[in-house]
């Protein structure tokens, strides 16, 4: 009778060590709750596109989860050398203080591409390179696993920035070339990468720039001014970060967004009201993050122009049938959430068609549209829905209060000083006129704009 009891009672012990065992381990996986949404949204994906579409987002483009996975080490042996020769070059891009004369510049503009075209060119056999992403595009994701592919195409888009400036703060003569022809090493897997996220720009963008260039252990990977002092590296460090934490807190937005309108679509005012109430608390504590670290003292005004922005611009093109086709860099507009909540306000798109083929990856173009499409807002003004209106309200309401900040702060960095360049920007390239007023008015263009989408957000 006492054997029976002992191993009644260790078994109980074993069950009861087991579940807590279990217990820990889900909570480590899915801490987020992420795990939950992507399992609900499996169900919904039948009954609503929007669900469908944001699932299609996060298995296809994040490899099974959003923010997207990344894989850094899991790569095809041929494509490992990339990887190597950015960690080769960076160290000699940045330079602690930048040369004023043209010609001192083209020097070092033109020894940074000729080392990285020699490296390039002994490093990687473009056959190789070829048969792997043919593979990747007829969708044999056993041959380049879809995280791996994620963290490569991060790789190809920073080296292509690197290649393209040449050198960090990005100078004067950089700037006013108009057309670069970039290393075939570079430019080959471009083409099957960017017909993969269905864009169309030479320039790299948000997601291939920033969300993609952390691994799994949340560690930024290709940095820019790894040689220089501290306040430069902890100011790029922070600023990128803003994007990755935004878009972590930003997916329960996203699948809320969802579950409204499939409530409301229900005709179930009640819970599709409580989820608009958890969009704007969830936006409030999102924003936070914009608003407690975009400041002096966590990105320094005096290294932010000249050391972290300029890497993300582009401004030169090729042409095409005669014709210069130019293309821009990174802009805070590329960030899915705010896109997204615009499109869920019923709003209408701040980047016209052209745009967003170039740099908007066309699953995040297709929530989009798809949330703009069942916007409610409208139909339940119409409907005399006070509730309802209310809850549309103080998303409203978050949006201009960042809208307005985002002017103001945006500005403020903008206009340090740095004599070795034109006045641009990442997302709108060379301001710089001719005169001193055609700078002015072409600033004050980039300001109105601002303005004017922080007056349509009602």
């Amino acid at each position: 009778m006492i054997l029976i009891v002992f191993f009644y009672l260790t078994g109980a012990l074993l069950v009861l060590i087991t579940s807590m065992l279990w217990t820990r381990w889900q909570k480590t996986t899915d801490e987020s709750g992420n795990y939950s949404r992507i399992q609900h949204l499996k169900i919904l994906k039948a009954r609503h596109e929007t669900a469908s579409d944001l699932l299609e987002l996060v298995q296809i483009d994040g490899a099974g989860a959003w923010p997207p996975r990344t894989n850094f080490e899991s790569w095809p042996s041929a494509l490992r050398p990339y990887h190597d020769i950015y960690f080769n070059i960076i160290p000699l891009l940045s330079t602690a203080e930048p040369p004023l004369d043209d010609a001192v510049n083209k020097k070092l503009v033109g020894d940074f591409r000729s080392h990285m075209r020699k490296l390039l060119a002994e490093k990687i056999n473009l056959t190789l390179v070829k048969e792997i992403m043919t593979a990747a595009e007829a969708r044999k994701w056993d041959i380049f696993p879809r995280d791996a592919y994620n963290g490569f195409y991060c790789c190809i888009a920073v080296s292509r920035h690197a290649y393209r400036w040449g050198t960090i703060p990005v100078v004067n003569f950089a700037q006013r070339e108009q057309v670069l022809e970039l290393p075939p090493e570079l430019d080959l897997p471009w083409g099957y990468l960017q017909r993969n996220f269905g864009i169309t720009a030479a320039s790299g963008n948000n997601t291939a720039n920033v969300l993609l260039n952390y691994n799994k252990r949340g560690e930024r990977v290709y940095k820019i001014n790894i040689a220089m002092p501290k306040l430069i590296r902890s100011s790029e460090e922070t600023f990128f970060r803003i994007f990755l934490d935004i878009e972590v807190s930003a997916f329960p937005i996203y699948y809320e967004m969802v579950c409204a309108i499939i409530s409301y679509e229900d005709n179930n005012r009640v819970i599709c009201l409580n989820y608009l109430e958890s969009i704007s608390f969830r936006l409030r504590c999102l924003l936070r993050k914009f608003f407690d670290n975009l400041i002096e003292s966590r990105v320094s005004h005096s290294v932010w122009l000249s050391y972290v922005q300029g890497f993300q611009a582009w401004g030169v093109g090729s042409v095409v049938n005669g014709e210069l086709i130019k293309y821009d860099g990174l802009s805070g507009n590329q960030a899915l959430i705010f896109r997204a909540l615009d499109a869920f306000l019923g709003m209408d798109r701040y980047l016209p068609d052209e745009q967003s083929k170039r740099y908007i990856p066309v699953n995040q173009r297709k929530i989009c549209h798809s949330l703009r499409k069942h916007s409610f807002r409208k139909i339940a003004q119409g409907h005399g829905y006070i509730e309802i209106e209310h809850g549309f309200i103080n998303i409203v309401n978050h949006m201009r209060v960042f809208r307005s900040a985002h002017r103001a702060r945006a500005f403020s960095y903008l206009g340090q000083p740095a004599p070795e360049r034109l006045v641009m920007t990442a997302g709108k390239s060379v301001l710089e006129g001719a005169t001193k007023q055609e700078t002015e008015n072409n600033l004050k263009a980039l300001d109105q704009m601002l303005a004017t989408r922080f007056e349509q957000t009602t």
